[in-house]
């Protein structure tokens, strides 16, 4: 039984990273500007070979110079999302739990408006964002210490999580409330959205080292997630120092959380929903979990932006595409697994 589930599992994972590859081609057909995959090929494989491109300059402009650095942070952002989501699901042990939890994404929302206020340029409110929502996460984590003592440590950050979003959300309206109703308004409005439109390889190489640096640790650190879900006494039986782990684990899915809100706006759901999907298909246990998570949110993100750019003539914004997504399908899987809830 157990070889079977096994089997299962690991079939279940190379099913994702051939679903993952699938997306990918396709996303270099999506929108306005038809390009045949098979042209998409041979544009990589000359590029990869150092061969001479026959394909016109501008099918090559499209593939590398815009398509590209979209699909690559479509990737990077969904699979960051996904990892915070399910790793703070089980620091946590709440379902409930999202990659947002503890402010980062309402420190990023507010980071960004201050910069769009104040005119700066497209890397400065990024910059901007990434800066606030790590502060945020700091400001939640050493109110928190400081509250309780390292006793229900776990309910105490939960609830000042929602007490700092709280806040700087209001100060994101405030924002919002003297800002200039013809330019600042609708850029500010817009960027709370999210979207992708604009991303290049400038963004890519921010958010990558953030990748990296959030996601190895989480990654080596994953067989002790499937401790600390029974508690943390249980975790300090098996040898494990909660407290240490409890830091590098916030710190990698803060890194995660600001890095994506900072490149992309604000994107919900995706940190709530698919570590859910991700359990139907390979259970709890976090070894493949984690793995899971990634691969699923990389592909979901993907494909909802393949859609925010070519559903209409006008590109929808993706965060509310998520939304409208992500919602009714979270209320599906809870009544499909209310048991677990209950």
């Amino acid at each position: 039984m157990r070889n079977c589930f096994k089997k299962h599992v690991n079939f279940a994972l190379i099913l994702l990273v051939l679903l993952l590859l699938f997306i990918f081609l396709i996303s270099f057909k999506m929108g306005r500007y038809s390009i045949k995959i098979s042209d998409v090929l041979y544009a990589f494989y000359t590029s990869l070979m150092g061969h001479p491109n026959s394909i016109s300059t501008t099918i090559s402009t499209v593939i590398f110079n815009i398509r590209l650095p979209r699909i690559l942070a479509a990737l990077l952002i969904g699979a960051s999302l996904a990892l915070a989501g399910v790793t703070y699901q089980g620091l946590f042990r709440n379902p409930m739990a999202s990659s947002d939890i503890l402010g980062a994404s309402a420190g990023a929302s507010f980071g960004a408006a201050v910069a769009l206020l104040l005119s700066l340029n497209l890397f400065a409110v990024q910059i901007s964002a990434f800066i606030f929502g790590m502060l945020a996460v700091i400001i939640v984590f050493f109110i928190s210490r400081f509250i309780s003592h390292n006793n229900n440590m776990i309910l105490i950050l939960v609830l000042i999580g929602l007490v700092v979003s709280s806040l700087f959300q209001s100060f994101v309206s405030i924002i919002k409330y003297v800002a200039d109703p013809d330019s600042k308004l609708p850029a500010i409005t817009f960027w709370l959205m999210g979207g992708l439109s604009n991303i290049t390889f400038k963004n890519i190489v921010m958010i990558l080292p953030a990748f990296i640096i959030g996601t190895v640790p989480i990654f080596m650190l994953r067989w002790r997630l499937n401790a600390l879900t029974f508690g943390e006494e249980e975790a300090k039986a098996l040898g494990i120092n909660v407290e240490k782990i409890r830091i590098i684990l916030i710190f990698c899915s803060t890194i995660l959380t600001t890095s994506s809100v900072a490149i992309g706006g604000i994107i919900g759901w995706v940190g709530l929903v698919i570590p859910h999907v991700a359990r139907i298909l390979v259970g709890s246990n976090y070894k493949k979990l984690v793995p899971c998570s990634i691969l699923l949110g990389a592909s979901y993100l993907l494909l909802i932006d393949d859609l925010a750019r070519s559903m209409f003539s006008m590109e929808i914004p993706i965060g509310i595409l998520t939304s409208l997504i992500g919602a009714p399908f979270f209320i599906i899987i809870l009544l499909k697994r209310k048991d677990k809830f209950i």
